[in-house]
């Protein structure tokens, strides 16, 4: 009897432990399966935001990524589109693709071209992998150059336009200030000691890189509370797309105010851009005490804040020399490992699982200072799984520099895993510039070498987006290309789901556009009527050699064929408006010339002629969705409550893209209508007709006084761009 009972209890227990294991596997299949449907509830939202109700006819499906890989399959049959991905962003990506090859479409910053039909056009199954764990995208100054005064509604759009082309690792540093307040305050500072030490909204990203304290500050008191708002909408929405944004972490720079509060601590001034001792930033020693207690701090607030993350970005010596004593030179090496060890251990005090990410453009740029032994010692303390290298700027190197490749010279970050990536603009500057063909290929070399098993990631860290369109549509194929792109052909399905059709005209235009401007790069690509005088400091000028100007008369040839479609018209405004201002640089320059030798009828008949040209050139540009300056002051005047505030942040915004401060005036310089007529003109005419004029008083009062649009389009632009093109031709 008592071995029946222990049967039967036996029997129970087993019972049991089958229903307990089957609860669990129906609990964690129930989360599987919701996870799922989030994950494609995410990409159809993405979807529905571009082409409405239509989206809720495509069948969308979760795949296994491949070898961890994101991974897509689009096909349509019957009028039936499937698209299946192993994320949200493989799914969207892969939508686009099919947008692209499949109907004609796609979607850019300058609007979007989408040729539906009634129903989903017929496609054989396509799958791809792409061969890196990320797809980086945006630089630390884009938060300056472009998306300072954005509110949700665009970066609803550029989250969207991120998911679209692939991307999953951005940098999202909306906010920082906010927090370094709440650490601050905890360290006991003052309000006013907080409030000098941050700079003007638009000029934030090199506070946060330790290049400048208090310019064009303070901002007002409701700042914060907008950016910390805002920042929740941006990362819910990253997150939901899964998204593994980069967040900011402590770099070592502090407050004067803490520096005055702790004289016992030994605090370094970094010098940068010419700007007076007031606006120097300070960076702790890396054997302070308080480094990791205040990464720690911030980490912990951020987190409190926004919730767990495990990228976090943080720069020390951006474009700066490091205070390496002068006496002993060899010291720089203890002083960098110890750099490095700090600034790791000060964001795992704060998430143990986090993972430190740094920008990789000071090692090319100051590339005899960072020599291998030297970077070598800065990541010697860091383990190899907790660090990442954003190698930015590909390009430079070779094109700029005259250097090996970064990644190269120091073999693959020694460990270390990295990110392969660009810089196609600085200042978020509008002429065309870049080497496709490097674009096309320079990372399939780093797929193909030694170093490709710490190669995670591909992207491109513009300084200003909205400009070089197909630059970036290029970038984003690349980051799921495991051979080199053939242009030919690329070129030819770019110019179809842009413009709808790939005229002989367009075709001739894009291979002399590939010739010309698309086959150099310039880092400071500028007219001289948009610096007064020609730039000595900078290298770098706009391509104008004749095989540009031929390309972009046959762009324009194209345009009985493709004059429907507003993105055409919108890049013949362009190539147009490019065209012109080369041409009235030829003529401002004569003026100059005649002024240097003092014959002033012809300056002033040079001059005229130079400035007839650019007020048409600001009317063209009034009918583009992007080249404005409207926009830019609209969106930065918003931000205030009040008359008082909106003038501060439209001020503010202004100053960014002309005098800048320090020696950068004129770097962000932009080829937008309203800047053109009301500040490069009035400027020129100052310079050339007014010799005892006070240009930089000028220049001040007019960041000062709110703007208002005073630019009518024309009533048919296309037609005016065809007009003054062929007026100019022969000029």
């Amino acid at each position: 009897m008592n071995k029946y009972f222990s049967f039967v209890l036996a029997l129970i227990a087993l019972l049991a432990v089958a229903c307990t294991n089957t609860g669990q596997r129906e609990t964690e299949a129930g989360k599987a399966s919701e996870q799922q449907d989030q994950v494609i509830a995410a990409a159809r939202g993405v979807m529905q935001r571009l082409i409405g109700d239509r989206a809720k006819d495509i069948t969308l499906e979760i795949i296994p990524a491949q070898d961890s890989l994101d991974t897509y399959e689009i096909e349509a049959k019957n009028g039936k589109l499937t698209v299946r991905g192993s994320s949200a962003v493989a799914m969207t990506f892969g939508f686009h693709q099919y947008l692209k090859k499949a109907t004609n479409s796609i979607v850019s910053w300058s609007g979007n071209h989408l040729n539906l039909g009634d129903q989903w056009p017929d496609y054989a199954k396509e799958r791809a992998t792409s061969p890196y764990q990320y797809r980086y995208f945006l630089n630390v100054v884009t938060y300056g150059y472009t998306t300072p005064y954005w509110d949700w509604e665009r970066w609803q759009k550029e989250i969207d336009w991120m998911a679209l082309h692939g991307v999953n690792m951005p940098l999202a540093v909306v906010g920082s200030e906010a927090i370094a307040e709440r650490v601050w305050k905890k360290l006991g500072l003052t309000n006013e000691e907080i409030r000098e030490f941050f700079t003007g909204p638009a000029h934030l990203p090199w506070h946060r890189m330790g290049n400048i304290n208090k310019w064009d500050g303070p901002f007002p008191d409701g700042w914060h509370d907008g950016q910390v708002k805002l920042q929740h909408q941006i990362l819910d929405r990253m997150k939901e797309l899964g998204f593994e944004p980069i967040a900011p972490a402590f770099a070592g720079f502090v407050p004067e105010g803490f520096k005055k509060r702790h004289p016992e601590l030994k605090v370094n001034a970094l010098k940068w851009g010419g700007f007076p001792e007031e606006n120097n930033a300070y960076v702790l020693a890396p054997d302070s005490p308080f480094f990791e207690k205040i990464g720690k701090l911030f980490v912990e607030e951020w987190e409190k804040e926004f919730g767990k993350h495990k990228l976090y970005l943080s720069d020390s010596f951006n474009e700066m020399d490091v205070p390496v004593p002068k006496d002993n030179p060899n010291a720089k090496y203890d002083l960098l490992a110890g750099y490095g060890e700090s600034i790791y251990k000060s964001i795992v005090a704060g998430n143990p699982d986090a993972v430190w990410v740094t920008q990789g453009w000071t090692f090319g740029w100051q590339a005899d200072f960072w020599d291998k032994k030297t970077l070598s010692a800065m990541m010697s303390r860091v383990p190899d799984d907790k660090m990442i290298i954003l190698d930015l700027a590909n390009e430079y190197p070779s094109l700029v520099w005259n250097i090996p490749s970064v990644w190269k010279e120091h073999e693959g970050f020694y460990g270390k895993k990295w990110v392969y990536s660009y810089v196609p603009n600085f200042g978020g500057k509008t002429p065309y510039t870049g080497v496709l063909s490097m674009y096309a290929s320079g990372a399939i070399e780093a797929l193909k070498s030694p170093y490709r098993k710490t190669l995670i990631g591909f992207g491109s860290a513009p300084e200003g987006i909205e400009n070089n369109e197909v630059v970036y549509e290029l970038l984003a194929d690349m980051g799921w290309a495991h051979e080199e792109i053939n242009l030919d052909q690329w070129m030819q399905a770019y110019s179809k789901a842009r413009y709808g059709g790939y005229p002989a005209e367009v075709q001739t235009a894009w291979d002399q556009l590939r010739k010309s401007v698309f086959n150099s790069f310039s880092p400071y690509p500028r007219f001289v009527w948009q610096l007064v005088v020609p730039d000595t400091r900078r290298k770098g000028v706009v391509n104008t050699e004749p095989l540009f100007f031929k390309g972009v008369e046959n762009f324009l040839a194209g345009s009985e064929k493709l004059k429907s479609s507003p993105l055409y018209r919108h890049d013949a405004i362009e190539m147009a408006m490019l065209y012109l201002g080369a041409k009235a640089d030829e003529h401002y320059k004569r003026a100059l010339a005649a002024k240097a030798a003092k014959n002033q009828a012809l300056m002033k008949q040079e001059g005229d002629k130079a400035i007839a040209i650019l007020l048409d050139i600001d009317r063209l540009l009034e009918s583009h969705p992007t080249n404005r300056l409207q926009p830019w002051v609209e969106l930065a005047r918003s931000h205030g409550k009040n008359s008082q505030e909106k003038n501060y942040y439209e001020a503010n915004a202004k100053r960014l893209i002309t005098t800048w401060g320090g020696v950068n005036e004129d770097y962000a310089a932009r080829l937008w209508s309203g800047l053109i007529k009301d500040y490069y003109v009035p400027r020129m005419k100052l310079h050339l007709y007014e010799p005892n004029a006070n240009i930089d008083a000028w220049e001040e009062a007019w960041i000062q006084k709110p703007w208002t649009n005073r630019t009518t389009p024309f009533e048919d632009p296309l037609a005016k761009a065809k007009e003054l093109v062929q007026k100019h031709k022969g000029a």
